[in-house]
This record gives structure tokens, sequence and C-alpha cells, in this order.
């Protein structure tokens, strides 16, 4: 799948922490009803066997909406699953690694938190890159802020989309507007959300309006 703009809008990050009573695919489809672009099913502690099982019902249900999925980290469940493409942090699998194993088809997203580490990446064959924490982070303590001058050098280094990732809400969403961005990669702004699909709208109204033209 080749990967556009238009999908880096909205990037729903899943997060197991806030399911309260609902399963994991119920509140994707919440998302992705509510105008989410892209999805990346991410899982820290699930076993091997149950993580691929997920990834293939998280594949079925993404694609009825014409949406992507990315698998956090791991190669080998992306391409057993049917997903669409991996999301390798710094210290993952490496991004030419990755894409000589994927081939040219499956979209590669890779984590970029200098100028440095986002033109290796593209040089690599990353399609886009994630680049935090921007507003601090509740799923990853230990992330610094980064800031709207560093953000945007990013951007302006590189000739693949970026998506902000880190803290990101609806109410400090629009302080990235002139940055750049392509879309923001959001975790616990939706799916702490007490109304996922609902939260999702307003968020993707609001990323439309400041994300950079292309």
């Amino acid at each position: 799948m080749k990967l556009t703009n238009e999908m880096m809008r909205l990037y729903a990050v899943t997060d197991r922490s806030w399911l309260r009573g609902r399963t994991l695919l119920e509140q994707v489809e919440l998302a992705l009803t509510g105008g989410t672009t892209l999805v990346q099913l991410r899982e820290k502690e699930m076993d091997e066997a149950a993580f691929l099982q997920e990834a293939v019902d998280m594949a079925k249900l993404c694609h009825r909406y014409g949406v992507p999925l990315l698998i956090n980290d791991n190669v080998e469940i992306a391409l057993r699953s049917g997903a669409d493409g991996v999301h390798v942090g710094q210290d993952d699998m490496e991004a030419a690694a990755v894409r000589s194993v994927f081939g040219s088809e499956m979209i590669v997203g890779v984590t970029a938190k200098t100028v440095g580490q986002a033109l290796r990446a593209q040089e690599a064959g990353a399609d886009y890159l994630g680049s935090g924490a921007v507003f601090g982070s509740a799923t990853k303590l230990d992330a610094r802020p980064m800031t709207k001058e560093q953000l945007k050098s990013i951007c302006n280094a590189v000739s693949i989309p970026v998506v902000a990732i880190g803290g990101i809400n609806r109410n400090n969403l629009p302080e990235l507007a002139g940055t750049d961005i392509a879309g923001v990669a959001v975790v616990s702004g939706i799916f702490a959300a007490d109304d996922i699909e609902n939260e999702c709208r307003h968020l993707r109204r609001i990323a439309e309006q400041i994300v950079a033209p292309k």
C-alpha cells in the first residue's frame, strides 16, 4: 500500500490502559468511525500467538474502513497478519533491514527525534517519521518534550511526511500549527476519552486545519 499524506492526519496508536469493559477492537472501531486515518497496533506484553490473532482481526477491521494498519516493532507479525506495515523505534530493527524484508509494498515508519535520525531514516527507506514527544507522554514517562522549533526542523529536513506524537489532545493540538507536520499520532487523547468516536471527530477537524499543505 502506498502511503499518502492524507493517511497521516489522525494516527491512532493503541493502548490497553483504558479499555473499561470494551475490547480493543471495539475501541478502534469507534476511532475509525470518528475519522481516524491510520492505526498502529502496539502490544508490549502479549504473547506471540495472541498478538498475531489480534493483528489479523485488527487488519480486517481497519481494511473494512479503508484504513491502513501498522504493527509496532514486530516485523514478523506485520508480515503474517495482513497488516500494511510496521513502525520501528531507534532501538528496534534498523529501517534499512525492515525495508529489505518488506520490499517496496509495505509501509515503514520510523521514530526520529533529531534531524540526523530523520535523514538517516529517510535514506534507509522510511515512508514517514514519528517525532516527539511534543508535549511529554502519558505512556512513556521518560520522554522529554520536543520544541516546536525542533519539530519544524525535522519536517523541513525531509521530503517524507512527519507526524507529531506525545501527549497530544484536542486542547494542545492547535499549538502545533506552523510546524509543517502531516498529522498527529495520538494515544491517550483518543483511547482515554469517554466518547472515542466524538473525540476523534474533534481531533480530525483540528488536524485538517493545521497540517502543512502539500
